[in-house]
């Protein structure tokens, strides 16, 4: 299937079933997060307490785990949801958001990541410090190239079985075997706090659709791109990107 054709039929799952994507994700993109949800029609829902989020995430259709402001109880409450998903057969995607740069959150990520994600999302560095490897960055900025982190990405998803999104200047997605690239997007939505984060809350909504979780993975960076690319001529600036990026993912067109 042609890519532009394949985002259309995942998309059109995507609004039919209104994914209920349970995002455990940093207090900075919270609001951002929901509203880029909201635009491709997911349900979302941040539900953070332990004693919510653990019953929570079995019942909802995806859950996504974002480090970025990790505390020790969030990564308690964390581990609790995902051990929840797990048992009810939930997939989680996990955005290991600055692993590598300090050391508490890539232990946590490194723990968790055997719980079996459906999914891992993160820029060069990140994928190459989750992977093992020598890495750039710069807090949670990248010094290396999505191109680069290939080898690390293909390795990580074939010892995870996770399918693995690395995303850059063009995305590479892979499930150790089969992989796919996605070009696109405007530099300007890297001046906009959080569409990285939201492009994981995506991609968990997508895992939960039928079909090929690689291809659904691959449509979730199409949509971000395709919107992406649509806002640049709709914006002044970072602010007016922000707004015309929401309505240029609500006018996507879906396609059965």
């Amino acid at each position: 299937m042609q890519p532009d054709l394949l985002d259309s039929h995942v998309l059109y799952q995507f609004r039919t079933r209104s994914p209920l994507t349970h995002c455990m994700t940093n207090d900075v993109v919270q609001a951002f997060t929901a509203n880029v949800l909201l635009a491709l029609g997911a349900s979302p829902a941040m539900v953070i307490e332990a004693e919510e989020a653990e019953p929570f995430a079995a019942l909802a259709d995806a859950l996504l785990i974002n480090v970025g402001t990790l505390t020790a109880p969030r990564a308690e409450s964390m581990r609790r949801a995902i051990e929840s998903a797990v048992a009810a057969g939930t997939p989680w995607v996990l955005d290991p958001v600055a692993a590598g740069a300090l050391t508490f959150r890539t232990r946590f990520c490194q723990q968790i990541v055997s719980l079996k994600p459906a999914a891992i999302r993160g820029n060069a560095s990140e994928i190459l410090a989750l992977a093992g490897m020598s890495a750039g960055g710069r807090g949670v900025d990248t010094t290396d190239t999505a191109a680069s982190a290939l080898p690390a990405a293909q390795s990580l998803a074939r010892q995870t079985h996770a399918v693995v999104v690395v995303t850059g200047e063009v995305d590479y997605i892979t499930d150790g075997q089969r992989t796919r690239t996605v070009a696109g997007g405007d530099p300007l939505m890297t001046h906009v706090v959080g569409t990285g984060c939201a492009l994981s809350a995506v991609v968990a909504a997508c895992c939960s659709l039928p079909g090929d979780r690689l291809d659904n993975a691959t449509a979730a960076c199409g949509f971000m791109k395709r919107a992406g690319s649509a806002a640049l001529s709709q914006s002044r600036g970072p602010g007016s990107f922000a707004s015309a990026f929401l309505d240029a993912l609500y006018a996507l067109e879906a396609q059965a």
